[in-house]
């Protein structure tokens, strides 16, 4: 408190109060004759201000004391002096640190972030969110969220949940900064979270096993056996058809994945599931006795998940990185990687692929992963090289000359320095080299995976030819350094308008094309069947010598 000695000559004291305890305590205590003073509150800087002036006052009452406080009554000085002093103290104390929380604002969630080094993406492992392949972790919500984490300029961190809801609690304990797990946006989550813009599409689609009467719609589906995934938009789904179609048998699992319940119905443990158009494009070649039946309810958006919380900082910034995202082609070029469904094999040609890595594959598996690692590639690329081209025969010879199991011409067995073609560790070891010496002529500033993409290209083609491809490419419009464009491009390399202004000329590029498809086909359910100890598999190869 302080008094101004100005309004003395109306006779009336007004005084200035920091707090209303003061007031309160000043008009309990003041004289009653002629001393009733107006009051009048004043601002946090005017509080400090005044404050100080008190402290100083009491502090040095020496040589302040009556010409500070010379306005009250000499019994009231003494007492009030000693009474307001801590009060003035903790008004000082506190009015400075208001001032300071004024001038420091509190730290967003980006900020933390940055102050971390790292974001932390919650996903769960499968082949539409996030794996280990053979260049480490990838998967299309991985690849994202890596990008995101490096347009904030920090690392990027996984924490990787068994079920959907252990996600969900992980995210609403602050164990992580988002979810990234090809979750779809529907009204009973956004109760629970904040989302970022829609990054694509989907539909849910009902998927039965081969051999069961395709149903058309869920009326169809009374009298089989059903599951889906406990707590996800799947489970909602099957509980408000239910509403309207009580005979629908269907049970929810805790103790399954989404890829658990795909292998379920192709092994005729239960009739049908629910899964996202998506996740089975990129699955269905596992599964070759799994088809889709009927999409349900319309497409729902996907998006990343976020905390609910006024702190929006992390959200606006994945807004500005999706419309980056979207107009310089990163989520296209996401989804040409893992969502373009390849030549699509037919259950037969599955099957005997299967079954052929059961009785063929067993005896080469060794010197694959010899060679592979020799020469730093992935073994499983090489067997699919293999069986692509011999069936995993070393006596495939075809009517061109070409022969082995990697199906070597003369000139590519000479240049690698074999003596037997025949010969499987040879032809292996040759195919091999051959693949790294193309894959190392390519520009530098070309990337993997399109890199060993080019390399198979031209391992089929030729390397003139292949570098007749990206020049097209360059001239229609495509990215020469992008397989994706320069894919497309390549059986206009058979057409005779555009091979003739080509320095290499006529070549078969669509079967380029249709090569590299195969491997990768092969290669996907190689890695697939090798890391999930496929049933098909496990006994055989784990026996291998």
């Amino acid at each position: 408190m302080v008094l101004n000695s100005a309004a003395a000559a109306s006779g009336r004291k007004k005084a200035h109060f920091t707090s209303s305890w003061c007031a309160v305590y000043a008009m309990n205590h003041a004289p009653a004759e002629g001393h009733r003073r107006s009051i009048e509150y004043l601002s946090p800087s005017e509080s400090v201000t005044y404050g100080i002036r008190v402290v100083f006052a009491v502090l040095f009452a020496p040589l302040l004391y009556t010409r500070s406080l010379r306005v009250l009554p000499n019994p009231f000085k003494t007492r009030w002096a000693v009474l307001c002093l801590p009060v003035a103290l903790v008004c000082v104390a506190g009015a400075f640190a208001w001032l300071k929380g004024e001038d420091a604002p509190a730290v967003s969630r980006v900020d933390e972030i940055r102050d971390r080094g790292a974001l932390v993406m919650l996903t769960r492992s499968g082949a539409s969110s996030y794996f280990t392949g053979a260049q480490g972790d990838t998967g299309p919500e991985y690849e994202l969220a890596q990008q995101f984490a490096e347009h904030l300029g920090v690392d990027i961190e996984v924490r990787v949940a068994d079920a959907f809801t252990d996600l969900e609690h992980l995210l609403e304990a602050g164990e992580g900064d988002l979810i990234a797990a090809n979750l779809t946006r529907t009204p009973s989550r956004e109760l629970k979270f904040r989302f970022g813009p829609a990054y694509a599409d989907t539909h849910t689609q009902v998927v039965v096993r081969c051999g069961i009467r395709k149903p058309r719609k869920l009326a169809d589906l009374a009298g089989l056996q059903g599951a889906v995934v406990a707590g996800t938009s799947y489970e909602e789904q099957l509980l408000a058809a239910s509403a309207e179609q009580p005979e629908l048998n269907w049970s929810s699992r805790n103790d399954a994945g989404m890829e658990d319940l795909l292998l379920a119905v192709d092994e005729g443990r239960i009739d049908y599931t629910l899964v996202d158009e998506r996740i089975f494009l990129v699955n269905s070649q596992f599964y070759p006795n799994v088809r889709e039946a009927f999409d349900l309810g319309p497409a729902e958006p996907l998006a990343w998940a976020f905390a609910r919380d006024d702190d929006d900082s992390l959200v606006q910034q994945a807004e500005l990185f999706m419309r980056h995202a979207r107009a310089d082609g990163v989520l296209a070029a996401i989804d040409e990687r893992f969502f373009r469904p390849r030549q699509k094999l037919n259950q037969v040609g599955m099957l005997r692929f299967v079954e052929r890595v059961r009785e063929r594959l067993p005896p080469w598996l060794p010197l694959f992963q010899e060679v592979a690692e020799e020469h730093d590639l992935d073994w499983r690329l090489l067997a699919a090289m293999a069986y692509q081209e011999s069936h995993w025969d070393p006596a495939a010879v075809s009517p061109t000359g070409v022969r082995g199991l990697m199906m070597l011409t003369l000139n590519t067995a000479n240049q690698m320095g074999l003596s037997n073609r025949e010969d499987p560790l040879q032809s292996i070891r040759g195919g091999a080299g051959y693949l790294v010496y193309l894959r190392d002529k390519l520009p530098e500033r070309i990337a993997e995976p399109d890199r060993t993409y080019f390399a198979l290209a031209a391992y089929n083609l030729g390397f003139g030819s292949l570098e007749d491809a990206r020049v097209l490419t360059e001239r229609l419009g495509g990215n020469p350094d992008r397989w994706a464009d320069v894919e497309k491009h390549l059986p206009l390399l058979a057409k005779e308008p555009y091979h003739s202004t080509l320095r290499y000329g006529y070549a078969r590029g669509h079967e380029a094309q249709q090569y590299v498809r195969n491997i990768g086909r092969f290669y996907d359910t190689l890695v697939w069947m090798d890391t999930r100890a496929h049933p098909l598999l496990a006994s055989r190869m784990m026996a291998a010598p």
